[in-house]
């Protein structure tokens, strides 16, 4: 084996890679970069009823998402050089048949009755009582020889079973360094033994805890999305899952938060994580989504927004303007949400008055309370003063020509509208709201009509002094 730092992932592709998998994931790629070393993918689909070719494509785009690049595997154009696709263990199986001869040349495996799967023999190929190693996360672990039976290692149909396959490919593949979750940590005793029959040199385990959902059981799908895909598809950025992933038992010097994948790259240690299951604490994670998204800038947010604008487009029928002519106005919105929201796909919803032009949806309750008075003592009073400022401000706004419809001109005005009204500055500027954005919370209004067509924005109040009538 050579002395290079080697580990590698080995998702089974039965289902979609689960936010445990990624963090194991980008460990052991962490490790590898900050020691030197190289970080493989393996797809173990030797269980032919459930693996499917789907699932292995969701695995490979989820970590291409998280940037998470492995460094061996088959080149996908066939040459020496180029892209590398992963191992798959369904095109080794001359492999696994050439080291189980071994096995069964030196009488270690025994047939499982009258069928054709083969049994591995622990007592003989272990005579010692104890099997013993140094776990890198749990310490020193020792199990009794007679609490692991034997166990099949070839199916009936000749296929490989996990426990042999695994310890194959990690042997063969060089893996110096095997950093898995802690369910199989009860498999490694089995697989130490197999390491030693076939001898193999047996490479450094280290298991990583569960993680947990905030009730304090496994975290499965009852908890929300456990998907890589799924957190994606919400609007979350990779940098951001990366960063908090990683979080989930292990800290670079346990007061930092947020740091680049480079520095995770750079920092990690296996001597710095935790054995304690960790808890996948939702809000902290949009926390830290929400800090990536204030950081990232105009222009990188249009062009991780755009996929989520295009889909709430093609749901709500708006016509989008072309983001190549109007990419400065695309970009001034960032600054109008960048602090309001936690995750990519909750932008389009607090813009929509952008893009739905002449068919704003109007929210029922904001009508009621603001341009209708909202019922009460105070019912008609409020209604009036709702129309008195609506009209102030229409007079205001359709005074300033195309020219002066910039921010500056168009606060000028509005505030000479309110100070002329002597009205509650709110009586003043929710109608205005309502009127342009549907609604009585949205991002900064008077950016907003900057923004905005400035005859949308004379119709939409119109419109609102209809509703107050």
């Amino acid at each position: 084996m050579s002395d290079q730092i080697r580990v590698r992932f080995a998702p089974s592709p039965t289902g979609y890679l689960h936010v445990g998998g990624a963090r194991t994931a980008i460990y052991n790629w962490a490790f590898a970069r900050a020691h030197g070393g190289k970080f493989l993918l393996r797809i173990e689909d030797t269980d032919a009823q459930r693996s499917t070719p789907e699932n292995t494509q969701q695995i490979l785009r989820s970590l291409a998402w998280l940037g998470l690049d492995w460094d061996e595997g088959p080149t996908l154009d066939g040459s020496s050089r180029g892209d590398f696709g992963p191992y798959l263990q369904t095109e080794r199986a001359e492999l696994y048949e050439r080291e189980f001869k071994k096995l069964q040349d030196a009488g270690l495996v025994y047939p499982e009755g009258d069928s054709a799967a083969w049994r591995f023999d622990v007592r003989r190929a272990w005579p010692e009582r104890t099997i013993e190693f140094d776990d890198l996360v749990f310490g020193h672990i020792v199990v009794e020889r007679d609490q692991v039976e034997d166990f099949i290692i070839k199916r009936s149909d000749g296929s490989p079973i996990y426990h042999f396959a695994v310890v194959v490919d990690d042997a063969n593949m060089l893996i110096s360094h095997v950093i898995r979750g802690d369910d199989h940590l009860s498999n490694t005793p089995k697989q130490i033994v197999l390491y030693r029959a076939l001898g193999y040199r047996i490479p450094e385990f280290a298991h990583l805890s569960m993680i947990l959902g905030d009730d304090g059981k496994r975290l499965s799908k009852r908890h929300g999305a456990t998907s890589v895909e799924a957190y994606r598809g919400e609007g979350y950025l990779p940098e951001a899952m990366v960063n908090y992933l990683a979080l989930l038992g292990w800290a670079p010097d346990g007061k930092t938060t947020l740091f680049a994948r480079e520095t995770l790259a750079a920092k990690f240690k296996l001597d710095h994580v935790s054995k304690n299951p960790a808890t996948f604490d939702a809000k902290k994670l949009n926390w830290v989504n929400q800090q990536y998204i204030k950081q990232m800038g105009a222009s990188a947010f249009v062009d991780a927004w755009w996929p989520y604008l295009i889909k709430a487009a093609d749901a709500e029928d708006w016509q989008l303007p072309d983001p190549s002519a109007r990419r400065e106005w695309y970009e001034a919105m960032y600054a109008l949400v960048c602090e309001r929201i936690d995750t990519l796909a909750e932008a389009a919803p607090k813009l929509a008055y952008f893009f739905s032009g002449d068919h704003l949806a109007m929210d029922e309750r904001s009508v009621q309370k603001v341009l209708r008075g909202g019922g009460g003592d105070n019912a008609a009073a409020n209604a009036a003063a709702a129309k008195n400022a609506l009209e102030a401000q229409k007079a205001a706004l359709a005074a300033l020509g195309s020219a002066d419809w910039t921010l500056e001109p168009i606060t000028a005005a509005l505030d000479d509208a309110l100070a002329k009204l002597a009205l509650k500055p709110k009586l003043f500027w929710q109608p205005l709201r309502v009127a342009v954005c549907g609604n009585m919370v949205s991002p900064p209004l008077n950016e907003s009509i900057a923004l905005l067509d400035r005859v949308l924005v004379l119709t939409r109040i119109e419109r609102a002094l209809q509703l107050v009538d």
